[in-house]
């Protein structure tokens, strides 16, 4: 048998792209399904675990957050009309008026009283459901008698301070907080807002 010599690098050549083109391919797809059979659910993939997100640094304290679900102060507001004006006193019958608000209209002003004891001046303040405002109340007694008795501190507000109105439209309740005494959540009833249009 005589070998072609002139068909031999032909073949040498087309080898080699016939060796690539049978790699080339796609791999086989599967058959698919017959109908009506069925389908295997997806393969479960757990979920990627996440750490939560801190609180803001800026979220008031549980005190401040909650004073609308504290427990209200007991007692109730009484009006009566004074010499200088008209005053609401809170409190329990019988008992002393734990916070008073008075129109004097010798000044005039609208004063909130509050016993406490001290000889100086003490922080405050009131908390609405639309703002929150810190005050000084002062003794409105005498500096002996402050050392050892409770006597009544006053902070005087002009009578068209914007925090009367929020006082009198607080929705249900405000809140008054004075160092040294207990903190009272008082109702917000309507003799507030008398008082107020009182001196107005």
């Amino acid at each position: 048998m005589k070998i072609n010599c002139k068909a031999l690098p032909a073949a040498f050549l087309i080898a080699p792209v016939l060796a690539l083109a049978g790699c080339s391919g796609s791999p086989p797809q599967p058959s698919p399904a017959p109908r009506g059979a069925a389908i295997p659910p997806p393969a479960y993939r757990p979920p990627a675990l996440t750490r939560p997100d801190p609180p803001p640094a800026s979220l008031p304290s549980a005190n401040t957050a909650n004073w609308r679900d504290l427990p209200q102060t007991a007692g109730s507001w009484s009006y009566a009309a004074e010499t200088t004006g008209s005053a609401v006193r809170f409190g329990q019958p019988g008992a002393a008026a734990l916070l008073t608000l008075r129109c004097d209209r010798s000044r005039p002003a609208l004063v909130l009283q509050r016993p406490g004891l001290g000889a100086g001046q003490v922080p405050a303040t009131i908390t609405t459901s639309s703002t929150v405002r810190r005050l000084s109340a002062v003794p409105a007694g005498a500096a002996g008698a402050a050392q050892n008795a409770a006597v009544p501190f006053e902070i005087v507000l002009a009578v068209r301070d914007p925090l009367l109105d929020a006082i009198a439209f607080s929705r249900g309740r405000f809140m008054l907080e004075m160092g040294g005494a207990q903190t009272l959540l008082l109702p917000a009833w309507s003799e507030l807002g008398r008082v107020i249009e009182d001196c107005r």
